[in-house]
């Protein structure tokens, strides 16, 4: 499928439009976190209450979730099982107290009271379980490390793969891909959970693939086009992909947009966050991740310059002085 017929768009004309814009949005939601507090954490990082309730006929999902709209929180609720179990899982925010009897769950008390209220029918707490801070901290360590290592894997893969300026711009577009869909996050007022940090990971591999794909035909153009300037060479190759960019970013959007649309509340951060992801992803890999790929070789090509100038200079006063020798004898 073809969209273009030999596009040419000066994309690298744009690059340092770009490069402000994304360093505004980036201020702006770093600057908004920093005012909240943080990122705010998600039932799978700060602690919470899981509840299993058995329904004696079936009950849709946003029943349950109406019924609970008094409590105070983040409150998820899905189908836990089999349909024809009636069975629902509630996820609550932890509010323990102790009391003479032991450790009891003020949120499972207060979920009980609220479901009776309702016109639900009867229904019995099959389970229930708590997930402590210690237990949030170690998953919110275990998604930070996984965050930081598939990106180190991504930059030695590129590095060898490619130049290392080019290796560069795709960490530097990838670090841009999450800044950004962090600062969207937090516009929106969605939590940092498990699926949240699913979601990041799945953008940071589609914005290198994507990255990958214009820098593997700027790899090949440079064997024809080694007399054209690096600007001109990356425009052509971002060009030449173009379609091929705008067919997969479209049909990955359209299926991600239908899954926030019908996916629930369950799946609600996580496609919000592939939606932001995919969309900040396609925009990188066209204008950060190419700008910082030329910026950085253009550097190191004036670097060069200096230096074999100054080794030409000592090679011809070293001929000169030779040659001066010759005659004195």
């Amino acid at each position: 499928m073809q969209i273009f017929t030999k596009p040419n768009f000066n994309f690298i004309r744009w690059r340092w439009h770009a490069i402000a814009l994304s360093l505004a949005v980036i201020v702006a939601g770093m600057g908004y976190m920093w005012s909240q507090g943080g990122m705010p954490l998600g039932i799978d990082f700060k602690g919470g209450t899981i509840i299993i309730v058995k329904f004696e006929k079936a009950v849709h999902e946003d029943a349950v979730r109406a019924a609970l709209d008094g409590m105070p929180g983040e409150k998820v609720v899905q189908q836990y099982g089999a349909a024809s179990a009636n069975e629902i899982l509630i996820r609550l925010p932890q509010a323990i107290e102790r009391e003479e009897g032991g450790l009891l769950d003020r949120d499972v008390k207060a979920a009980t009271a609220a479901l009776q209220q309702s016109n639900l029918g009867k229904f019995e707490v099959i389970g229930t379980e708590v997930v402590g801070p210690v237990i949030g901290a170690q998953l919110q360590r275990k998604g930070v490390f996984a965050t930081v290592f598939s990106i180190l894997g991504i930059t030695v893969y590129i590095a060898f793969r490619f130049r290392p300026s080019f290796a560069v711009g795709a960490i530097a577009a990838t670090f841009h891909d999450i800044l950004v869909t962090l600062a969207f996050l937090a516009f929106f007022g969605y939590d940092l959970s498990l699926n949240v940090v699913a979601a990041i990971l799945t953008i940071t591999g589609y914005s290198v693939n994507d990255t990958i794909v214009i820098f593997d035909r700027v790899r090949e153009n440079f064997r024809s086009m080694r007399r054209d300037s690096l600007e001109h060479i990356v425009n052509t190759s971002v060009n030449q992909t173009l379609g091929r960019t705008i067919i997969t970013a479209g049909a990955t959007l359209l299926s991600v947009v239908a899954l926030y649309v019908f996916g629930g509340e369950v799946l609600e951060g996580f496609a919000f966050t592939m939606i932001v992801g995919i969309i900040s992803g396609t925009y990188s890999t066209v204008f950060i991740a190419a700008a910082i790929a030329i910026i950085l070789s253009r550097q190191r090509e004036q670097a060069r310059v200096p230096a074999s100038a100054a080794s030409e200079s000592a090679a011809g006063g070293s001929r000169k002085s030779k040659n001066g020798k010759t005659r004195a004898s």
